[in-house]
């Protein structure tokens, strides 16, 4: 019978494993056999020592699974993986090749596949060099596990082919920033969805647009940008779903993905979601995490912390969480809202308070003439502002809030069908 699954070891130096769990796990991997080597630095040569590694080869010798895979829950050197596949004669990933071949299997689109491409190439670059220097040392090593290519012709491809990437995503790029100039002309507020990995971001995505966006409790499930209109009857406002955050994510990596979280650190507005129902310390841990992203991307758009996953706990764990959150100091004044995204618990609290936060708010009030060619106008006005107050005698009088751009156009507008800007 043929398994469903794949089997890995995971090799720690600590016993903080569970992320690198759920991260194999994710990719198809289970994990039959944990090893630890609790030490505050990794071994020189083969990050674990010589004992560790040979205790480790027995057990895959003699195991009556399979193993698959070898998983370094932390980063190896080049050297190091050399050594530790040469001695196991076994596949080795360290915890950031681990994420890149996650990233690999969820990129559904060009930009995504691009991305991962470029994070992957930067992350070989000096692995190539090391099996460069072993073959110039007289050993003739295969690239990663066996590969058939020619290290050093690889590594003349490797560059060649990052620079083409590099441009591919420039074009990209520049796409993607004229459809935001397109509109915010319209009149559109952008809003990004942001937070750590499996927080919940495309749920809520979900649920404030009304909208079927694939969800998938995985790592990573999310790795491009998808962007939605709230459906209500207020302000006209795009909700973008983004890649989501993990810990020690290296600076290659987050450079790769730069022109999808530009989306955040352009946002007139942020949500940061978080997995309250976690164990306190996780959730703490990974909202640091999200908030150090939220300043390396320089984020000076409102924050605001929506609490997501609040119907798998109870009133009380939730405030007592709320209230370790506040005594830490780590959110300073930024507001916090304990919602749902399965239920729907606080979500018109949620959106108002986007509201109160926008940019630019513009009061206005106007009377128009009751006719046909003004209707369309006046449908045009509920679409793209919040109304606040409609009346209808000889005139129709309209107020609402809107941003500066559609006020000028509302102003226009009015003029030219003879009605009158009161302000």
């Amino acid at each position: 019978m043929k398994k469903n699954h794949k089997n890995a070891i995971v090799v720690s130096l600590n016993e903080d494993i569970s992320e690198t769990l759920e991260l194999a796990l994710s990719l198809g991997y289970k994990t039959v056999k944990t090893f630890f080597q609790l030490r505050d630095k990794p071994d020189v040569n083969s990050y674990i020592g010589s004992g560790k590694v040979e205790e480790i080869k027995e057990f895959i010798e003699n195991s009556n699974d399979d193993i698959d895979l070898v998983i370094i829950n932390g980063e190896i050197k080049p050297s190091q993986w050399f050594i530790l596949e040469k001695e196991l004669n076994i596949d080795v990933y360290d915890r950031v090749r681990l994420i890149l071949a996650i990233f690999e299997q969820r990129a559904d689109r060009r930009e995504a596949r691009l991305q991962v491409k470029l994070a992957q190439l930067q992350y070989e670059r000096p692995f190539v060099r090391e099996l460069i220097h072993r073959a110039r040392a007289g050993e003739h090593p295969g690239f990663m596990a066996g590969g058939e290519y020619q290290v050093d012709d690889y590594y003349e491809m490797i560059k060649k082919q990052m620079k083409k990437i590099k441009n591919e995503l420039e074009s990209i790029r520049g796409e993607r920033e004229l459809r935001r100039r397109h509109r915010h002309t319209g009149g559109f507020y952008l809003v990004s969805l942001a937070g750590y990995t499996n927080a919940g971001k495309s749920s809520l995505l979900n649920l404030l647009s009304n909208e079927k966006v694939k969800v998938e409790g995985k790592l990573f499930s999310t790795l491009s940008t998808t962007t939605r209109k709230i459906k209500n009857k207020d302000l006209p406002i795009l909700l973008t779903d983004t890649v989501g955050f993990i810990q020690d994510l290296p600076a290659f990596i987050i450079n790769a993905f730069h022109s999808t979280l530009e989306e955040i650190e352009v946002a007139d507005v942020v949500i940061l979601i978080v997995d309250i129902s976690e164990n306190i310390d996780t959730m703490v841990k990974k909202l640091k995490v999200s908030l150090d992203e939220l300043i390396d991307l320089d984020v000076n758009s409102p924050i605001i912390i929506a609490l997501n996953k609040t119907d798998l706990l109870s009133q009380q764990e939730l405030l007592k969480k709320i209230e370790h959150i506040q005594k830490l100091g780590i959110v300073n004044d930024k507001k916090m809202i304990p919602v749902s995204a399965k239920t729907g618990y606080n979500i018109n609290m949620l959106l108002e308070t986007i509201y109160n936060v926008l940019p630019h708010l513009i009061g206005f009030k106007i009377k128009l003439p009751v006719n046909n060619e003004t209707q369309s106008f006046i449908s045009w006005i509920y679409e793209k502002t919040r109304v606040h107050e409609v009346s209808y005698n000889d005139f129709v009088t309209i107020s609402g809030e809107c941003n500066i751009r559609i006020h000028g156009i509302i102003c226009s507008k009015c003029k030219e069908f003879k009605g009158l800007v009161i302000q």
